[in-house]
């Protein structure tokens, strides 16, 4: 019998075998090698949505708290989101980008240290906490499927530039629809980080002794959302639209993994 860990890097093994077949796809449009990339992809869903409940089941929590944790939620709902969107828009290029990241996050979850345990994790629960947490990762969620399409719009205008007519183009897709969706998936995204860090703010002040403003995580959250604020302001109020935004747009998902990865661990509470 496997231990949990031992399926853990299973899981990562298959989602490593799917990113290859993806790649392959991506060089030679083999249809067969997206479809066993897609197989695998679907194991590995299915892998991590197990894991996911039975630590829900585990804990008796939703299981988003501690850093591992998170990298767990935030891998899976970009696997979900990268899945259901090849099925309903039939974009295959962005699962393959997608879950290139996804595998890096899947990565550090598997195979980083955990800073702190669980039990101290469960001492700073509250709901509050736990909608902040939920809220937040749901968010970087929409900002990193936005982030891809902006990927992909910028890989294809490139191409065009180019004058690079081959069946890698007309695959990609079409341009206003990328710069459309990376547009409506931020619309969704600001608002849901707002009001996360709204409820974050709340519960510091409740929860943690001398609680400031000017914490690293807390700045660098605030200018997450002012970045992405200022896009959908270029984007609705200005009219501007293409190959600028596309480029803001990974600009902003640049600060977003500082934020995440570097100023969590430069925080006075959050790491």
């Amino acid at each position: 019998m496997f231990d949990m860990t031992r399926w853990y890097e299973l899981s990562l093994l298959l989602h490593a075998s799917s990113v290859l077949f993806y790649f392959i796809d991506f060089l030679h449009h083999n249809r067969k090698a997206n479809r066993i990339a897609f197989g695998l992809l679907s194991i590995v869903w299915g892998m991590q949505t197990f894991f996911f409940f039975a630590r829900m089941v585990g804990t008796g929590k939703f299981p988003v708290l501690t850093l591992a944790e998170g990298l767990s939620f935030y891998a899976w709902l970009l696997i979900t989101l990268s899945l259901a969107i090849n099925r309903w828009l039939r974009v295959d290029f962005l699962v393959f980008f997608t879950n290139v990241l996804a595998f890096f996050i899947l990565s550090l979850h598997t195979f980083a240290p955990t800073p702190y345990t669980v039990g101290i994790a469960e001492q700073l629960m509250s709901e509050l906490l736990f909608i902040h947490i939920t809220m937040a990762i749901l968010s970087y969620g929409a900002f990193s499927i936005s982030f891809m399409f902006s990927l992909l719009y910028l890989l294809q205008y490139e191409l065009l530039k180019k004058k690079k007519w081959g069946k890698r183009l007309w695959r990609l897709g079409d341009l206003a629809k990328f710069d459309d969706l990376a547009y409506v998936l931020n619309g969704v995204g600001v608002p849901v980080l707002l009001l996360s860090l709204i409820l974050g703010v709340v519960w510091a002040y409740m929860k943690v002794d001398h609680f400031v403003l000017y914490d690293a995580k807390v700045l660098g959250s605030f200018t997450v959302l002012a970045t992405y604020s200022f896009y959908l302001y270029k984007r609705t109020v200005k009219g501007i639209q293409g190959k600028e935004m596309a480029v803001w747009n990974v600009g902003s998902f640049l600060i977003l993994l500082i934020n995440f990865f570097l100023f969590g661990t430069l925080s006075q509470f959050h790491f």
